[in-house]
């Protein structure tokens, strides 16, 4: 019997459907449309508008006493180092393998972004490593939940604590996902979302940080609002904040995702065990290992490690561009890390305050850069709100490409 031809090539997908996203339905008009009819669209002091509702319920949600929403996850981390008292010249621990937000914040507050590298395992810092990267001048930690599977927070906590170390929760990939239980986002002294478009919740734009601080919640909600105060008057501004405040209309279609987000977490988490079950048996093809302590993963991301030399040695690339056609919504991964972005390379920092003497020229993190530039790819996150069929086809298509290759 034949080979089965390849869809790059001309030949059946071996998906024939679609993965739709973002996920939306009447409830959604109908919540757009009461915002629009209510002609309420921006700040207000109602306690019952959708993004005073929204706060609370996503703060209930977490077990937090507070919520913040913002403009996107960025600013979510940016007003949380500047609620931490950061100063010009500190550094901020961060991981090379996130989207470049995660250490650009850092230079928005002129602080200095200090890469730790990955695990190999799981992608997440290595926090076997953090220590060895603690100065005199550290100020905070910010540990990336990637792809929705939890940091090692106990053990980043305990060095925090150790040091006198602030831990800002990058848990933009994280909706849902927990750690021992809890929610990541609830762990470290501030935890951080994003609701961007590709997001698990998604607003198109919009981002939360919340916080069991009752110091650092006034801080961060007086600089999103222009550095006003609960009691003062509009024109009265005690903080140099900024509007970063979240529409109504974000906050509406967030409180109808909020409702269903954990039966969706539940089954992203299902089909991607059954996944990576599937997927380890093929050899050259290794999904990324649950955390220990991860009671749930959101998998925004399905992470995986490609062996070239087990299919017939073509790139990764060459290799998502095979899976794409077979109808599997895939990405090579971040091209690379953090640090070799032209912006970090070049120092293209324009007005922000950063030693002369930081330089990122010479940074080495191996296993983010094998990551990068070898094995790491992923599959989105909407193919997870798919039936276990699903899950089964993907497989089958990797099977097809290899069978092609050899």
């Amino acid at each position: 019997m034949g080979k089965e031809k390849l869809a790059y090539y001309g030949g059946n997908k071996t998906i024939g459907r679609s993965f739709p996203w973002p996920v939306y339905g009447e409830k959604e008009i109908q919540a757009l449309k009461k915002v629009v009819e209510s002609g309420v669209w921006g700040i207000t002091s109602d306690p019952e508008s959708s993004v005073s509702r929204f706060e609370k319920a996503f703060a209930d949600y977490l077990g937090v006493k507070h919520a913040v929403a913002v403009v996107n996850g960025s600013v979510a981390l940016r007003l949380s180092l500047m609620a931490a008292g950061v100063k010009p010249g500190d550094e901020i621990i961060v991981p090379p393998m996130s989207f470049i937000a995660t250490a650009s914040v850092v230079i928005e507050v002129n602080c200095v972004p200090v890469f730790v590298d990955i695990d190999p395992d799981t992608y997440n810092i290595d926090p076997d490593k953090i220590e060895e990267a603690i100065t005199p001048r550290t100020k905070a930690i910010i540990p990336v939940h990637f792809a929705g599977n939890a940091c090692a927070m106990d053990k980043i906590m305990e060095i925090a604590a150790r040091h006198n170390l602030y831990v800002i929760e990058d848990a933009c990939h994280a909706h849902g996902a927990e750690y021992r239980n809890r929610k990541l986002g609830s762990i470290g002294h501030t935890g951080c979302f994003s609701f961007q478009s590709s997001k698990n919740m998604c607003s198109g734009e919009g981002g939360i940080a919340v916080t069991d601080d009752d110091t650092l919640h006034e801080k961060i909600s007086s600089l999103h609002n222009v550095g006003r105060k609960p009691g003062g008057a509009w024109y009265e501004h005690f903080n140099l904040g900024c509007n970063y405040r979240m529409t109504q209309f974000q906050a509406a279609l967030l409180l109808i995702q909020l409702e269903r987000l954990e039966e969706e977490v539940v089954k992203r988490d299902s089909n991607g065990l059954y996944l990576s079950e599937l997927l380890n048996e093929i050899d050259g093809i290794t999904p990324l290992l649950r955390a220990p302590d991860a009671t749930k993963h959101s998998y925004h991301l399905f992470p995986f490690k490609y062996d070239r030399s087990k299919f017939n040695n073509i790139s990764k690339k060459e290799f998502a561009e095979l899976l794409a056609a077979e109808g599997v919504p895939c990405f090579m991964g971040y091209p690379e890390p953090i640090y070799r972005q032209p912006v970090f390379q070049k120092k293209n920092f324009f007005s922000y305050v950063i030693p002369d003497s930081v330089s990122y020229t010479d940074v080495s993190c191996p296993v983010c850069e094998e990551a990068c530039h070898e094995k790491g790819m992923w599959i989105t996150q909407n193919v997870f709100l798919g039936e276990r069929k699903d899950m089964e086809m993907i497989a089958e298509a990797i099977r097809k490409i290899k069978a092609n290759l050899q």
